[in-house]
C-alpha cells in the first residue's frame, strides 16, 4: 500500500511488537492504522539476523503469540528461518501485510499540541497520526566497537546482524569479536569450515546446556489437534522459566545449581586447564544474559580455534593487533558486539510537547518511562519494549502482549471518554521509576559483579524489569487514566480530515 496522509494509529516496525499491536487494535475495531517498515519484509530481528546458526534461546512454544500458537515448530528451540516464516504467516493471515508500507523509515515525529497529532516525516512522505506506537525494539541497531583502524581492514568485515552471505569463509582465517548470544551460535557453525578461527573474548559468559530436541511427527500432530495440550505445554514452559526470577531479582545465590550445570558442561568439553580457566566466568550467573549452547565449548576446544583474551589494540589492513603487540592475521572479521540498547536511535527522532526529543529527555537521567510504555511530555506515544521491560529469563513476546493490552485499553479510554491526548504525569512517572531503581539494587544485575549491555554508559540499569513477568502483566492489565494528564479532543481541522 501507499502511505496515507493521516491515520489514527501509526505503528513503527513490523517485528513481533508491531505485528501484535496491529492485530489487537484491529480486534477492537481500530482499523485506521498503518505499519511503516524500513525494510522490504516483516520480521524485525528475525528478518535481519541470518547468520549461521541463528536460533532462539527461548523455547519455541513460548516464543510465539498466545493467540497464534504454532504446532509446526521443528524443534524445542526454533531456528531463525522458522521464526521468520512464522511472523510472515501471522502478518499475512491477520491482514497486517495489507496495512504495511515497506521500504519506509521514520525520519522524525513531532507532536503538534494544537492539532493533537503526531506529524511524521518518513522516507516515503509525510503522515499525521493520533497515536504513535513504536515497535523498533532494543536489538535493532548494530553497535560496532570503537577500535582504532576498523575502517582500514582490507578483508570482509561485518556485524553479525548484517551477515554478508557473499563472503565465503571456507578455508579462511576468521576472527569473531565478542562472546555474547550471537557469537556462541556463530562460532560452532563456522569452526568446522574455516582454516583458523580466533575468538576475541572480553568477559567469559555463563553458558548453560540447551536441552534442544526435534519434535516427532506424533508430537506435532498432537499439538495441532489438541489445542488444550498446546496451551498446557506452553504454560508449563512459562512457569519453568519464571522459576529463575528469585535468583535474578532477590537472592543470586539461588542460581548455584545452574552455575554447577554450566561448570560441568564446560569441564566435559574443555580438557585444557588454561583454556578452562579463561572461559570460567568471574561473576554470578544472570548478571549478564545467560547463554544456552551444547556446541560452543567443544568448538572453542577444537585444534583450529584460539581464544584471545588480550584486549584489542587496533585493527590493521591484514588483521587484529592485541595489547601484547601480537598481530593476528585475518581474512574476515565478524563483529558480534551487540546493539544500541540503552541509547536507542529512534529516541532522537521523536520530539515531544516541549520541543525536546526523547533522547534529550533521557540524556540526564537515562531512559525512563511509565510502566515501560508511556513518557511524560510525549502525549499519545506508546513504546513497545520500552525502558524497564527487558527481562533475562523468559520470552519477550509475553511482555509485548502485556504492553499491547495496556495500549488497547488506553485507546479505548480515549475513544470512550472523548480524549484527544494522554500523557503520564511527571510525578507519577518519577515515583514509578524510583521504585524500579530501588528494587534493582537487590538484583543480580546490580550485585552480580559484571558490566553488561543492560547498563548505560553511566552504569544505570534502565532496560530491565526487576520483578516477575506475572507482576508486569498485572500492572499493565488496566489503563490507569488517573495517572495521566488528559486533554479533551478538539475538533479536527478540515485539512486534517481531508488528509
Amino acid at each position: 500500500m501507499t502511505l496515507p496522509g493521516h491515520v489514527d494509529h501509526l505503528i513503527v516496525g513490523s517485528g513481533f511488537a508491531g505485528i501484535c499491536a496491529a492485530i489487537k487494535l484491529a480486534e477492537d475495531g481500530e482499523t485506521d492504522y498503518v505499519v511503516i517498515e524500513k525494510a522490504d519484509d516483516v520480521g524485525g530481528t528475525w528478518r535481519d539476523n541470518t547468520y549461521p546458526g541463528a536460533c532462539c534461546d527461548i523455547p519455541s512454544q513460548l516464543y510465539s503469540f498466545s493467540f497464534a500458537r504454532n504446532p509446526e515448530w521443528s524443534s524445542s528451540y526454533s531456528p531463525q528461518p522458522e521464526i521468520q516464516a512464522y511472523l510472515q504467516r501471522v502478518a499475512r493471515e491477520y491482514g497486517v501485510i495489507d496495512r504495511t508500507v515497506f521500504d519506509t523509515e521514520l525520519e522524525q515525529a513531532v507532536w503538534d499540541d494544537d492539532a493533537q497529532v503526531w506529524r511524521c516525516r518518513t522516507s516515503s512522505g509525510e503522515i499525521t497520526a493520533r497515536t504513535l506506537i513504536t515497535g523498533t525494539g532494543g536489538l535493532h541497531a548494530p553497535r560496532l566497537p570503537d577500535i582504532e583502524g576498523i575502517d582500514t581492514f582490507a578483508g570482509a568485515l561485518f556485524h553479525s546482524s548484517r551477515w554478508d552471505h557473499s563472503v565465503e569463509l571456507a578455508g579462511k582465517r576468521v576472527a569473531v569479536i565478542g562472546t555474547g548470544a550471537s557469537a556462541i551460535q556463530i562460532v560452532p557453525e563456522v569452526q568446522p569450515v574455516v582454516a583458523h578461527l580466533d575468538v576475541y573474548q572480553r568477559t567469559a559468559p555463563w553458558v548453560i546446556p540447551r536441552n534442544d530436541r526435534r519434535y516427532s511427527r506424533p508430537e506435532r500432530l498432537a499439538l495441532r489437534r489438541l489445542p488444550a495440550l498446546s496451551k498446557l505445554y506452553r504454560t508449563g514452559i512459562y512457569w519453568a522459566h519464571e522459576g529463575y526470577v528469585p535468583a535474578f531479582t532477590w537472592q543470586p545465590r539461588l542460581g548455584a545449581p545452574a552455575e554447577l550445570a554450566a561448570t560441568v558442561s564446560m569441564r566435559k568439553a574443555i580438557k585444557d586447564p588454561d583454556l578452562r580457566a579463561r572461559v570460567t566466568p568471574t561473576f554470578q550467573l544472570g548478571c549478564k544474559r545467560v547463554l544456552r549452547s551444547n556446541t560452543y565449548y567443544p568448538a572453542l576446544a577444537a585444534d583450529n580455534v584460539d581464544l584471545v583474551t588480550d584486549p584489542i589494540a587496533r585493527i590493521t589492513p591484514s588483521g587484529i593487533v592485541t595489547a601484547d603487540g601480537v598481530e593476528h592475521p585475518a581474512d574476515a572479521i565478524v563483529v558480534a558486539t551487540g546493539f544500541w540498547t540503552t541509547e536507542q536511535p529512534i529516541a532522537a527522532r521523536v520530539v515531544g510537547r516541549e520541543g525536546h526529543s526523547l533522547a534529550q529527555a533521557w540524556a540526564a537521567g537515562g531512559m525512563s518511562a511509565y510502566k515501560g510504555t508511556t513518557v511524560h511530555g510525549f502525549p499519545n506515544l506508546y513504546l513497545l519494549g520500552g525502558p524497564g521491560t527487558t527481562q533475562g529469563h523468559t520470552s519477550v513476546v509475553f511482555v509485548i502482549e502485556s504492553q499491547v493490552a495496556y495500549v488497547r485499553d488506553a485507546v479505548r479510554t480515549m475513544r470512550d471518554q472523548g480524549y484527544g491526548a494522554l500523557e503520564p504525569r511527571a510525578d507519577v512517572q518519577r515515583r514509578y521509576n524510583a521504585r524500579l531503581q530501588r528494587r534493582m539494587k537487590h538484583t543480580v544485575w546490580s550485585r552480580g559483579g559484571c558490566t553488561s549491555w543492560y547498563q548505560d554508559s553511566q552504569g544505570r540499569i534502565t532496560t530491565l524489569w526487576p520483578r516477575s513477568t506475572v507482576t508486569l502483566r498485572r500492572i499493565l492489565a488496566r489503563f490507569d487514566v488517573d495517572a495521566y494528564d488528559v486533554q479533551v479532543a478538539r475538533p479536527t481541522p478540515d485539512h486534517e480530515a481531508a488528509a
